[in-house]
């Protein structure tokens, strides 16, 4: 998913910050951390001493509609997961276990008949959605194919492998999905058929815009209205200039602490709209509990020396990268996209990041420790398998070639400070290569979208992709297939609208070879990233590490490599 506004430039300040920070965080999976006010024991058991109090987040921009069916943001997936619930869901747990699927609304893992493509739930009695409404096999139905209706950004990705998800993409407003999930009320079961083995349906049940929410719900993207949930938070209001607040759910009761925990603050208010500056200090004096964005690079020693053992530092399966429009000049030249890739220096990119504490040099789409990934360097001076140095004057070369050089680019980013440096870096380099460059800063609320829909004519845009679920396709098919191309729409994840029938044919034999045998599809996969490398759509630029800078008042810190910080599993009091 994306992550909308970018956070990252603070533990190079100092030495401190990064071997206090290391200690703090709960990455290696050994346990939960906590910050400087907690006595945390680790424990897994709910400590109802820890419960109450208000728990105040804060960040410069909102993330767009709040419907979870169609935002695709760790902003928000990352609140939705103290909110809602599909059949299944990833594990709340902090470290490598937080990549198990567990039973969430189902009341265990599915059965699976006829030949991997049958997958058979038996739906939990006695769950209701917080407008007091029981949960049915009505409700789970029609949320699959709300997925459709709402033209959700992966319907075509994650859920086009359901029986009759063909015609839904056509007509999405009239899809039934009859025979691909069937509900039956007497047995209190829902069935899914595929119309093939899908070795990743569990983890494709287990994100957000597969969860359940009443079958009553409109057929359109819901915006700022929230929908009923079933988790231990709803959403009590929510303006995306000001604020969101969550409340506890009156009618949750904890059905599984794995897939579902109850929360620890009574409300969660997140505030919009300030400066990253203010939320520096929001958070020193207590007056925030954690904040979203890159502190400003003027306030990193003062937390690097005073509030060090308020960070925790994660590494992360992610890249942050630019896309170029393989539909438009100048990127519809493949030397033109070529060039960019050979002149973008990595480590230029790396230090306006925060330093290499906090990134390093991004070569492939798929990230280091990823499944799939293979060591691969195409565009470095002197070659070889990681990133050296730019070659300008191959990349000068190359714009000469193309015909492309004085051409008009838009660079479109994110209105935050470590955002718009990069964005800056990058305009700066168009411009030398001979290209009349222009910085656009839009909004985090809208630039994810924006840059997505094609009437919009982006040319360049610098974003990021962090994983779904710990699996290649989830990169590669997502970002790059042509089922991820949707134009006029503001749910096209395939913002460079490459579409090469010939890549797309050896993705669905990956994805086919991984029903049997995951290593040979993890090598097809990694082929597959390095033949999409030398089309040059997307310039990879880093690989980051996530920081959570927390205030005094938090305690029982704990990150899922899935997910991230657990929000309601935070203690304020």
């Amino acid at each position: 998913m994306s992550r909308t506004t970018g956070r990252g430039a603070l533990a190079a300040a100092t030495v401190a910050l990064t071997l206090t920070a290391a200690a703090c965080s709960s990455s290696d999976g050994s346990g939960s951390s906590s910050g400087p006010s907690a006595s945390s024991s680790g424990s897994s058991a709910f400590q109802a001493q820890h419960k109450g109090g208000t728990l105040k987040l804060v960040a410069h921009a909102a993330a767009g509609s709040f419907d979870p069916q169609v935002n695709y943001t760790l902003q928000y997936w990352q609140l939705f997961q103290s909110m809602y619930d599909g059949l299944l869901a990833f594990k709340k747990v902090d470290g490598q276990e937080s990549f198990t699927v567990v039973p969430d609304l189902a009341t265990a893992m599915p059965k699976v008949t006829n030949g991997g493509k049958t997958y058979t739930f038996t739906l939990r009695k006695g769950v209701t959605f917080s407008n007091g409404k029981a949960l049915t096999t009505d409700d789970v139905v029609a949320s699959f194919q709300r997925i459709f209706k709402v033209s959700s950004p992966t319907a075509g990705t994650f859920y086009n492998g359901i029986v009759g998800a063909d015609a839904c993409l056509r007509t999405p407003a009239s899809c039934t999905l009859s025979k691909g999930v069937i509900g039956d009320a007497k047995t209190n079961t829902v069935t899914v058929n595929l119309t093939a083995a899908d070795p990743e349906f569990e983890y494709k049940l287990a994100v957000p815009h597969a969860v359940v929410v009443p079958k009553d719900s409109p057929t359109k993207d819901a915006g700022t209205k929230p929908l009923p949930s079933t988790g231990p938070y709803m959403a009590a209001s929510y303006d995306p200039n000001r604020a969101l607040k969550l409340v506890r759910n009156p009618h949750f009761k904890e059905w599984s602490r794995d897939a579902e925990p109850q929360g620890y603050p009574d409300t969660i208010d997140y505030t919009f709209g300030q400066t990253v500056e203010s939320e520096v200090t929001a958070v020193e004096n207590g007056q925030a509990d954690w904040m979203f964005d890159a502190p400003p690079a003027d306030r990193l020693n003062e937390i690097g020396t005073k509030y060090a053992s308020q960070a925790h530092v994660n590494p992360l399966t992610a890249f942050w990268y630019a896309t170029l429009n393989v539909n438009m000049a100048p990127f519809n030249n493949k030397l033109a996209r070529q060039a960019i890739n050979w002149a973008v220096d990595r480590s230029a990119v790396v230090r306006l990041y925060g330093g290499t504490n906090l990134a390093s040099p991004a070569c492939t789409i798929l990230p280091p420790g990823f499944p799939g990934h293979v060591d691969s360097c195409d565009y470095t001076k002197g070659g070889g398998t990681t990133w050296k140095a730019a070659d300008l004057a191959k990349a000068r070369a190359l714009v000469k070639q193309s015909g492309t050089a004085g051409q008009e680019v838009g660079i479109v980013v994110q209105d935050d400070d470590v955002n718009k440096s990069i964005g800056q870096y990058l305009q700066s380099l168009l411009t030398q290569l001979g290209y009349k460059a222009t910085l656009k800063p839009l909004s985090g609320n809208i630039q994810f979208t924006y840059i997505q829909n094609t009437k919009n004519k982006v040319q360049l845009a610098l974003t990021s992709w962090y994983q779904d679920y710990p699996a290649a396709s989830d990169f590669l098919n997502v970002l790059l297939s042509c089922a991820s191309y949707h134009p006029g729409s503001d749910s096209s994840i395939n913002i460079s609208g490459f579409c090469d029938k010939g890549v797309d044919a050896k993705m669905q034999a990956a994805l086919k070879t991984s029903q049997t045998d995951k290593a040979s599809a993890d090598k097809q996969w990694g082929a597959i990233d390095q033949q999409i490398m030398g089309a040059s759509p997307v310039v990879p630029l880093i690989n980051p590490k996530l920081i959570d800078f927390t205030s005094t008042r938090v305690g029982d810190y704990r990150f899922s490599k899935q997910f991230y910080m657990l929000v309601g599993q935070l203690w304020v009091k």
